[in-house]
């Protein structure tokens, strides 16, 4: 049995499903590859990149250890640069227990 997940502590605004979506101009997101952005590396990412935060800061202010900022930053760091470059679309997903909505072949609010 797998061990529960720990409770993140996010000072970001929540966004329930995919409701912030970032893409390149012109081109319609349903002709677009989505890139999946968790809240949790958002979280990782705002600390860290836009606040400026250690990675020990910001592992006590999320309430995770240092580890586990670094994987997350490391994964964020590296879906964002996919989305840039390749021209895809970013999307935010909510983090916890909710269900993740997504965007698969133009049609919305299909589970995945």
């Amino acid at each position: 049995m797998a061990r529960p997940r720990k409770q993140i502590n996010c000072s970001c605004p929540h966004r329930a499903g995919y409701s912030a979506v970032y893409k390149p101009a012109g081109t319609p997101l349903k002709d677009m590859e989505v890139i999946h952005l968790g809240h949790e590396e958002l979280e990782a990412l705002h600390q860290c990149d836009g606040k400026g935060k250690s990675q020990i800061e910001a592992g006590l202010s999320m309430g995770v250890s240092r580890g586990t900022v670094q994987r997350l930053l490391a994964s964020a760091r590296c879906k964002v640069a996919q989305a840039l470059v390749g021209q895809k679309a970013l999307a935010v997903s909510g983090g916890g227990k909710e269900k993740e909505v997504g965007i698969v072949s133009g049609e919305q609010n299909i589970e995945v």
